[in-house]
């Protein structure tokens, strides 16, 4: 089965219309179950909640050969951690499902990384369904020390170049 999530803050109609698309045309034969948000717009081809409680979602989680969602972080994270497939579609901007791309970089990122796959336009999932089952994450390394090392470069950058600013006659 795979899992598919929009997660709970915005529906997400487009993924969860192209995944019905895919179904009822024959493009895709998988079983599917989601968790679909309140957005208004209900599968015809495969069963749905609109939203489940921790339990229900953390169980259909577990049970998942695979997990399709947006591209946020809970999901992505979750899905490193239990070492599932996952397949993200970034919510865009340009549809008015954000209100920026963070997404589509997180997206990005997390493919060339060899975390997820990811696709951005509807036509590419039946293609992208195909490869998620084959598909192995590359497991994700937390890297402490790395970071700790970025944000003491960056405060250190940041108060070099407030003491090199010229301050105005009468301070700041």
């Amino acid at each position: 089965m795979i899992f598919v999530t929009v997660g709970t803050s915005f529906p997400f109609d487009r993924l969860i219309k192209a995944i019905d698309a895919a179904v009822q045309q024959g493009l895709v034969r998988e079983d599917f179950f989601a968790q679909i948000g309140k957005g208004g717009c209900a599968p015809r081809g495969f069963p749905f909640k609109e939203i489940l409680d921790k339990k229900e979602f953390d169980a259909c989680f577990a049970e998942a050969d695979a997990i399709i969602s947006h591209a946020g972080m809970g999901t992505i994270s979750m899905a490193l951690e239990m070492n599932k497939p996952i397949l993200v579609m970034p919510r865009l901007k340009k549809y008015k499902e954000l209100v920026n791309n963070h997404q589509l970089a997180a997206a990005r990122k997390f493919t060339e990384m060899g975390h997820v796959l990811s696709f951005y336009e509807e036509q590419e999932l039946p293609v992208k369904i195909l490869e998620l089952k084959n598909f192995k994450p590359v497991p994700r390394i937390c890297n402490i020390q790395g970071v700790s090392e970025k944000i003491a470069q960056i405060i250190e950058e940041t108060m070099k170049n407030l003491q090199d600013a010229e301050v105005p006659d009468g301070g700041i």
